[in-house]
């Protein structure tokens, strides 16, 4: 049987679920590759993989697409590795670089700047160091584990998913498990039950992770993230694509 090609982000994020898939008979079943999230997409968009754990925003490049997982990557309120990093109030900023690696942060800052800051930064997709900001009016969107540690090293520092929280009341998802065409129901079972696996065994998992004296990683893995695909995390998904579609 051809098996199922599968793009994974390669950030700390999916750690569990990376765990989950090789450590289950599913691994004999799927060409696993782990790629950066805009990667994810890419590989989907142009059918070189049949799922991918990819940035949800990008579905919208899709012509047919599907959620093949009661798991994603999201959370519920602040999730500690998506940011805009800054020297002034939010309100202040004048210029904000994106982050080269992932669409749908970047669509969320820019929902957010629209409808909740509701402010009109100049947007720089392709800043030459855009993870440097000198000038007082210059902030940047930053994505996973760059992110671990940096907190403290600027006076203002906006987690966007606790920003989506408070302008929606909901949760939030970045990436869910995306098909690009009909999986088998039997595969699917045994991808969730994969996943699952994973998910329990995250204490495991962070024994063998290096230790970061600038990060807890104990509380991301546990408790920041929140990787069930609930019913009000499809709400918020759909509610964003359709902020997406109005920008």
């Amino acid at each position: 049987m051809k098996k199922i090609r599968i793009s994974a982000v390669s950030y700390t994020n999916t750690k569990p679920f990376l765990y989950g898939l090789q450590h289950s008979d599913i691994i004999n079943d799927i060409d696993l590759s782990l790629d950066i999230p805009s990667d994810c997409a890419q590989k989907l968009i142009d059918d070189r993989a049949d799922i991918g754990l990819i940035p949800v925003a990008a579905t919208l490049d899709l012509p047919q697409w599907e959620i093949v997982s009661a798991y994603c990557i999201g959370a519920v309120g602040a999730v500690n590795s998506v940011f805009i990093f800054s020297n002034c109030a939010i309100e202040d900023v004048k210029t904000i670089q994106l982050d080269p690696q992932s669409r749908t942060s970047n669509n969320l800052a820019r929902v957010l700047l629209k409808n909740f800051w509701q402010v009109q930064p100049k947007l720089v997709k392709d800043a030459p160091d855009y993870a440097v900001s000198t000038e007082t009016a210059t902030a940047f969107v930053q994505i996973g584990d760059r992110t671990f540690g940096k907190a403290d090293q600027y006076p203002f520092v906006y987690d966007l998913s606790a920003e989506w929280l408070k302008f929606t009341g909901l949760p939030f998802v970045f990436a869910a498990w995306i098909a690009n065409k009909p999986i088998p129901a039997d595969f699917i079972t045994a991808f969730n039950n994969a996943l699952r696996l994973g998910l329990a065994h995250r204490k495991e998992l962070l024994s063998e992770l290096p230790h970061r004296a600038d990060f807890d990683l104990e509380d991301y893995l546990m408790h920041k993230l929140d990787f069930d695909l609930t019913e009000d995390k499809k709400k918020a998904l759909y509610l964003f694509l359709d902020y997406i579609k109005a920008l």
